[in-house]
């Protein structure tokens, strides 16, 4: 007989526990059949029942790391234009030791998904999601006289050019880039952009 499909559903969520387990303690290097079955203490014909293969299994380990990422705790936006752009920015960088850890998921992910056509169309479809959400809070600096007239989508694509680099250097030498020399950098940097308004 079948397993029922609440049985299922509920092994589903294992499955998915374990390869955050795997992403989170290896990284996407780590990321295979047999450690997901090991983190479950299952057997991998298990895994393999829900997924074909590694390029399966690593699709769904990005849904799931984009979804721990809508859903973590955020800052709130405490009003429109520059103070959002402010917290979108602070939202991404890696503040915490779970926001370090989460963009230490994502660095990772970089390269599978550079390497694989579908994975690369997936990212850069994230990446263009976040650059809409830039792109909003510019144009609203715009209007409310923040920020200097001009195209919103360059500004945007600065911010996170910007935003991306110092993830970088936070998650390589975090004893240099503390939280508060993080938050010092972005708005100096905010305070760039500013100019000539």
């Amino acid at each position: 007989m079948p397993p029922a499909r609440a049985d299922h559903a509920s092994r589903r969520e294992d499955v998915s526990a374990a390869v955050w387990q795997v992403l989170a303690e290896h990284g996407f290097g780590g990321l295979t059949l047999r450690a997901v079955a090991t983190a479950m203490g299952a057997s991998t014909g298990l895994v393999t029942h829900y997924f074909a293969g590694k390029r399966e299994l690593i699709a769904h380990a990005l849904d799931i790391l984009e979804t721990r990422t809508t859903h973590r705790p955020r800052r709130a936006v405490p009003a429109p234009g520059l103070p959002a752009l402010r917290t979108h920015v602070l939202n991404i960088l890696p503040l915490t030791p779970d926001a370090a850890a989460m963009n230490r998921i994502w660095l990772g992910s970089w390269d599978v998904a550079l390497s694989d056509p579908d994975l690369f169309a997936a990212q850069a479809a994230r990446y263009e999601r976040i650059r809409e959400s830039l792109r909003e809070c510019v144009a609203d600096a715009q209007e409310l006289g923040q920020l200097p007239a001009g195209e919103p989508d360059h500004v945007a694509s600065t911010v996170l050019s910007f935003t991306h680099g110092l993830v970088v250097q936070a998650l390589f030498d975090p004893a240099r880039f503390t939280a508060q020399r993080q938050t010092e950098l972005t708005d100096g940097f905010l305070a760039t952009l500013a100019v000539g308004r």
